[in-house]
């Protein structure tokens, strides 16, 4: 997700109290007087050492951070324990990683207030607690180094995991292990100056998961193999909302392998000894579906309905939601002639389409319950699962594995996937443990999407060709709706980037709403969320204005920066153009974007080539401002992929329904990226001492106005729908 759980409680009012008691009515009537108290201290069981929960030293000196944050592939477990490994003074290569229980009480997002993986907030979140954790462990270690010595602690050094003295006396974390124990940790211990970093900030801090990855032994729910396991699958309804009506089991039961068929909630289970039993078994049903609820509207439909609303034609009496709003709006709501310049733009829905589809691995013993899988939001999984089984969140034991990728899909407020499977598992019973699997088809058919977007804008520029009055009108789906926290205002999941946008500060006069209508198709957050439409709607808009004006595009943003006092975007911009160089490649047309989202502002220069009228990316120069770089190395693989994920969306990505049932079942009608389409991304880092910000998302959305910049800089024609070659 990279759901922006913080802002969501920053925007709205509410507190992390408020988070966790809202989420208890998710866990229905058992959960009602389930205090946060209680909640807080739901999860496994946790020994916690003499350094704290994150910190484990052994007897042979090796030290184990403890990670709260699952690791999908961003990368973020060497960042994690790179903050620890550098205010504790340990040996980087003796330095490993688990991944931490299920236990909100210990080991809850900072910014979320919840144990979960999202908002690219996994390093920021960890920047004060690891340090103080580190440095922490390190004073119990020097003081007990000094008192063995009869020493000033002031004398004693300490470099790769080794204490030393200047008599002479040195011993390894090992050696002085069982005395640093029975010190208690300072509350306050004293952090280094960043100036005096070693491991931070440098090449050093590789990942520590490519080993096991690379050699097939990393452990993903796919690989989790039990005694007396059963496997799963689900037939799902073909629309959404569709409810199941009856279903013939006959031939199913007939299939080798099949030990059991029934209805749960979401469908009909097959569970069978093997995957492939219980996929012949699911293709051996017969099945009816009630869709009298569902939803048909085709996706051309809903995007039509869309657009009349964007432009005033919608019914009288749909809501609209102002979030930013200056001066006289009726000044340009009355606006016309040559200063004035209008678009409307369309985003389709898009596929998460992580490379492991949605899995999970259950065991429901009476109202025990133990899950096995890539779990990125803990403390809601355990409260959705706890009102299934009828036990208390406490008593949902999570192991958190690597995931393959997730982008926001593993982190419903319904915990889809993994309800279903204790849906089985407690049908099952006996504490026999179950693993669902879904298909490709299954998610890409049955899962989550971004939602399907329309802006419509209108502004007048003034003499000198800036907005001078800037009307937004945003239609969406609300991904926010079924939260426990709801919203109390906009859905800031589809106004951010809008919202705060520098060009809007320094426009006079700003009319800025939106609308979420109801529509039947279940949305989430994407990776980047709401800044997936919003930077290309924002950024694109200003290089047409720049071009209405007769206006440099890099120099018509400088300009609107320094009037906007929006420092860091005018310096990730011009860091971006000093390293792009003068002039493009050969034969090439660059466009530039820039776009804070997470907390870092990121600026992208695409040189872009368009063949058979289709834009063909070579090369992208990027420059980010993250504060703090932990692991550059980390920082610009996260900008290569976030690149590549955002192009491949851009270029071809499209959920469409027809009839209410989505087209696309796997990568053969939902096309990505391909290896030799992948553009060069160069990764420049602003020097900075603020504390980090994200990075496993801000990568994403910059890239598709940076594209459509470079075609509007080729054909001097914009570009108003994605993806590229689907428009119309």
């Amino acid at each position: 997700m990279n759901g922006p759980f913080n802002k969501l409680v920053a925007q709205d009012g509410v507190s992390r109290r408020d988070v966790l008691v809202g989420a208890t009515l998710v866990g229905g009537a058992l959960l009602v007087g389930c205090s946060p108290a209680d909640l807080l201290s739901a999860g496994s069981k946790v020994e916690v050492g003499a350094f704290g929960p994150f910190i484990k030293i052994g007897a042979d000196g090796a030290v184990t951070v403890i990670s709260k944050h699952i690791e999908f592939g961003q990368g973020n477990h060497a960042g994690l324990a790179a903050i620890v490994a550098e205010e504790l003074d340990a040996d980087w290569t003796r330095v490993k990683v688990e991944q931490a229980p299920a236990n909100a009480k210990l080991y809850a997002n900072g910014n979320q207030g919840a144990q979960m993986t999202g908002g690219s907030s996994a390093i920021s979140n960890s920047w004060d607690e690891l340090r103080k954790a580190g440095a922490a462990s390190r004073a119990m270690f020097v003081q007990a180094a000094a008192a063995k010595w009869s020493v000033p602690a002031s004398e004693i050094k300490v470099k790769d995991s080794v204490l030393s003295h200047a008599s002479g006396k040195t011993a390894g974390f090992g050696d002085l292990l069982a005395d640093a124990a029975k010190i208690t940790p300072p509350e306050s211990p004293a952090l280094k100056d960043p100036k005096t970093f070693t491991l931070i900030g440098t090449d050093r801090v590789r990942r520590k998961d490519s080993l096991a990855k690379s050699t097939g032994t990393a452990r993903f729910t796919q690989d989790v193999q039990l005694p007396d396991m059963l496997t799963a699958m689900v037939a799902h309804a073909p629309r959404f909302g569709g409810k199941l009506k009856s279903f013939d089991a006959t031939e199913a039961r007939k299939v080798a392998g099949v030990v059991d068929v029934f209805e749960i909630p979401t469908g009909v289970a097959v569970v069978a000894q093997t995957t492939y039993a219980a996929r012949m078994g699911r293709e051996a049903l017969k099945l009816e579906w009630n869709e009298d609820k569902a939803e048909k509207r085709s996706s051309s439909a809903i995007a039509a309905t869309f657009r009349d609303l964007a432009s005033g034609k919608g019914p009288a009496d749909q809501k609209w939601e102002g979030f930013e709003s200056k001066g006289d709006a009726a000044v340009i709501a009355n606006a016309k002639g040559a200063a004035v310049f209008e678009a409307t733009y369309e985003f389709p829905y898009l596929a998460h389409a992580s490379m492991e589809p949605m899995n999970c691995v259950a065991a429901v013993d009476g109202n025990k319950v133990k899950l096995t899988f890539g779990s990125q939001g803990q403390t809601l999984d355990q409260l959705n699962v706890a009102k299934i089984v009828g036990t208390l969140p406490g008593s949902v034991e999570i192991e958190t594995l690597f995931a393959g990728g997730s982008f926001g899909r593993r982190a419903t407020f319904q915990s889809d996937f993994v309800v279903e499977c204790v849906h089985i598992a407690k049908a099952v019973g006996k504490g026999r443990p179950v693993k669902l699997v879904w298909t490709r088809e299954d998610d890409m058919q049955a899962g989550y999407f971004r939602p399907l977007v329309v802006h419509a804008v209108k502004i007048s520029l003034d003499k000198d060709g800036y907005p001078a009055a800037w009307r937004h009108r945003i239609v969406s789906q609300s991904i926010m709706k079924d939260s426990p926290v709801g919203s109390k205002g906009p859905d800031p999941t589809a106004t951010e980037g809008t919202a705060g946008s520098p060009y809007l500060k320094v426009t006079p006069i700003v009319d800025a709403q939106l609308a979420l209508p109801e529509v039947g198709v279940p949305v989430l957050w994407w990776r980047s969320v709401g800044a997936t439409h919003t930077a290309f709607v924002m950024e694109h808009t200003i290089d047409q204005l720049a071009l209405k004006a007769g206006k440099d595009p890099v120099e018509y943003r400088r300009a609107l920066y320094v009037k906007a006092g929006a420092e860091r975007h005018l310096a990730v911009l011009n860091l971006a153009v000093e390293k792009a160089g003068p002039t493009a490649t050969a034969g090439w047309t660059r466009g530039v974007a820039v776009h804070e989202s997470f907390g870092s502002v990121v600026a992208q220069i695409a040189e872009v080539q368009l063949v058979d009228g289709q834009p063909k990316v070579g090369r992208v120069v990027t420059a980010i401002d993250c504060g703090t770089a932990i692991s550059p190395d980390q920082i610009a693989a996260q900008m290569e992929g976030g690149t590549c994920y955002g192009l491949s969306a851009a270029l071809f990505g499209e959920i469409t329904l027809t009839d209410g049932a989505v087209d696309q079942t796997n990568f053969d009608g939902y096309r990505v990226l391909r290896m030799n389409e992948a553009p060069t991304v160069e990764t420049h880092i602003l020097p900075s001492g603020a504390a980090p910000s994200g990075v496993g998302e801000p990568g994403t959305p910059v890239i598709a106005p940076a594209v459509a910049n470079a075609v509007l800089a080729a054909t001097r024609k914009a570009t108003s729908r994605l993806p590229f070659t689907q428009q119309t």
